[in-house]
C-alpha cells in the first residue's frame, strides 16, 4: 500500500507514514494501491481503477447501504439509522421525535436509496 499524500509505500496496519508524518490515508495526491498521482477530486484511479472515494482513515470501516437502507425501512422512527452511521445526536433526536413524524425518516431513505446519504467520517455508504 502507498501513502495518499506522499506516495512512500506504508503497511497495511500504518497509523502514520514514517515520510510525511500524515495517516498514509488521508492524503488525496496519490493511489494507495498503484502509487500513481490523482487529482484531489477524483473518484477512482485512472490507473489501476480502484475507487479513491470513501476509503476509511485508518481503522474506520465504511457503513453497509443495505443494512443502513433496513434499519431506516424498519426502525427509523427510532433513528437506527442514524446510530449505526455514527450521527448519534441527530440519532437521539429522531428518537425523540419519532423521526421527525415520519418526515425525517423519510428524508433519509430518500437519500439513502439515491447514494447521497453518507457516515458521520463523510464516507458514502459501501455497497457490498
Amino acid at each position: 500500500m502507498y501513502c495518499r499524500n506522499c506516495g512512500n509505500e506504508v503497511s497495511e496496519l500504518a497509523v502514520i507514514c514514517v515520510a510525511c508524518g500524515t495517516p498514509p490515508k488521508s492524503g488525496r495526491r496519490f493511489c494507495y494501491n498503484c502509487r500513481n498521482a490523482s487529482p484531489p477530486t477524483a473518484t477512482i484511479c485512472m490507473k489501476c481503477g480502484v475507487p479513491l472515494q470513501g476509503m476509511p482513515i485508518a481503522n474506520i470501516e465504511s457503513k453497509d447501504w443495505l443494512t443502513t437502507l433496513l434499519f431506516c425501512i424498519f426502525l427509523g422512527a427510532l433513528g437506527v439509522h442514524r446510530f449505526y452511521t455514527g450521527h448519534i445526536v441527530i440519532g437521539v433526536i429522531q428518537l425523540l421525535t419519532f423521526g421527525g413524524c415520519g418526515i425525517w425518516v423519510l428524508i433519509d431513505l430518500i437519500m439513502i436509496i439515491t447514494d447521497s446519504y453518507t457516515d458521520a467520517n463523510s464516507y458514502h455508504l459501501v455497497r457490498k
